[in-house]
């Protein structure tokens, strides 16, 4: 299996156009990580690397840890990539409803040019709301002892005197940073190979990979000969748990439900052309890992807004706020509700903007084909709807158990959050689904050239 696959990536570099795409997309990934470490200006960011080391020591977990987590490490630096990709995402989220809301903007999707547009606005939302973050973030740097439980109160991340010209200046290298990462994603997604989108958040993801790997490690070998309270059984349910994830992840993503489609004699010129059979493939998961990536987005802006409000705040009007912030974090039961239910929505939302089987049905129509059993027109339109519904619901289902699942069992036995994302969760999620639509763009450009793909023996468990 290992020389097939080594083959195959050595196949993916002898055809040149596929060669430069996975060439750039690395560098530019490359860029991207550096953004999550390169500092912003008038900060100590060194003070902050060892608060969070600390808190990663004693097993802590808390709001900004788990964002730092999100971000690929660029809060804990202080970075120019500290907001992430977030906002842009958060911005097509907001996009999307308000083109299911909005007639203009609907038909407006539907003209020539007009999704060009769109994605325009998108961007400049994008910037609006990593102003506002930006600004929210300066000022929870320049009070850490509200921010952060636990800091030192002696000690102090702003260098810079005068704090309006901190707070201008960290929004905009923050804002900067994001309309960085921004532009590199839909680099990778037009000039290089996979979504540049969700390539930037995997790669910040895998970037965790050597602290997930340490708290496995002093999960089994604590540190100052403490006893370990976890043993091999612990050990051998963890490499269950991630090859079981793993392979229900691939089924679902790849999964399909194959509809039958006749096509009927038609003439074509003076030659009459015979009908044949074929099928509709209707994905069980369409909208992918997506749903995951925008319930994460929307979940973090309640409890940073909570968290902005406590620090102005005083008494117990600031507790107050800091628990409803607490609320909504992982794995609290409200966070987990939330985080599931939100996963179930953007998975329909995502088929109803998408999926549009009043085209679908019409597209038939004109070109001679039907489904066996269903009449042609608006019958067929509602046999995919009904279809796609339930499908779609068996496709959000798995997601939202495969991503809450292990959060609660690492609650209950107490196991750091860093292990639980990477032998099952959100991250394990995101990371398999962008890999596999990664491999799918690489596999086309292989057959094409009449290359083995990476599924050389025919196709995954999952496609049937």
């Amino acid at each position: 299996m290992f020389s097939n696959i080594a083959n195959t990536l050595a196949n993916c570099f002898k055809i040149p156009e596929l060669r430069s795409r996975i060439i750039f997309t690395l560098l530019v990934l490359a860029v991207c990580r550096l953004a999550a470490l390169v500092p912003v200006p008038g900060l100590d960011n060194a003070a902050l690397k060892i608060y969070f080391e600390d808190v990663s020591r004693s097993g802590g977990n808390s709001l900004v840890g788990l964002y730092s987590l999100f971000t690929g490490g660029g809060f804990e630096h202080c970075a120019l990539g500290a907001l992430g990709i977030m906002p842009y995402i958060s911005a097509t989220i907001i996009i999307q409803l308000l083109a299911a809301v909005l007639p203009q903007l609907s038909k407006m999707a539907r003209e020539e040019g007009g999704r060009v547009k769109i994605i325009q606005y998108g961007r400049y939302l994008a910037v609006l709301l990593a102003l506002g973050q930006g600004f929210a973030m300066s000022l929870g740097w320049e009070n850490p002892e509200k921010l952060f439980p636990n800091w030192n109160g002696g000690e102090k991340l702003v260098l810079i005197e005068n704090l309006w010209v901190y707070r201008f200046q960290t929004a905009f290298f923050l804002t900067a940073g994001t309309v960085l990462l921004m532009w590199l994603g839909e680099q990778i997604t037009d000039r290089g190979i996979g979504n540049g989108v969700s390539l930037v958040i995997t790669i910040g993801i895998l970037a965790r990979m050597p602290k997930a790997v340490q708290g496995l490690w002093l999960m089994f070998s604590p540190p100052g000969g403490v006893e370990s309270k976890f043993n091999v059984f612990h050990g051998l349910a963890l490499i269950v748990l991630l090859v079981a994830v793993i392979a229900g992840v691939v089924a679902v993503v790849q999964g399909q439900r194959k509809i039958p489609v006749q096509y009927a004699q038609r003439a074509v010129g003076r030659k009459v052309v015979s009908g044949g059979n074929s099928f509709m493939p209707l994905r069980v998961n369409y909208a992918g890992v997506m749903p995951v990536i925008f319930a994460q987005a929307i979940l973090m802006f309640p409890a940073q807004i909570f968290g902005f409000l406590a620090q102005k705040a005083s008494g117990d009007l600031a507790k107050t706020l800091t628990q409803l912030g607490r609320f909504l974090i992982e794995p609290h039961p409200i966070y987990l509700i939330s985080f599931g239910l939100m996963i179930l929505f953007f998975s329909y939302f995502w088929v109803a903007t998408q999926f549009n089987e009043l085209q679908i049905s019409d597209d038939m129509k004109k070109s001679g084909g039907y489904i066996p059993g269903i009449r042609p027109g608006s019958a067929t339109s509602d046999f995919l709807h009904s279809t796609m519904s339930k499908i779609t619901l068996a496709g959000a289902a798995f997601l939202t158990i495969i991503a809450i699942i292990p959060i609660l069992l690492g609650r209950a036995f107490g196991i750091d959050p860093m292990v639980t994302q990477f032998f099952g969760g959100t991250s394990l999620l995101i990371t398999v689904g962008v890999v596999l639509d990664t491999m799918r763009q690489m596999e086309s450009y292989l057959l094409m050239r009449h290359y083995d793909g990476f599924l050389k023996k025919g196709r995954l468990k999952g496609r049937f």
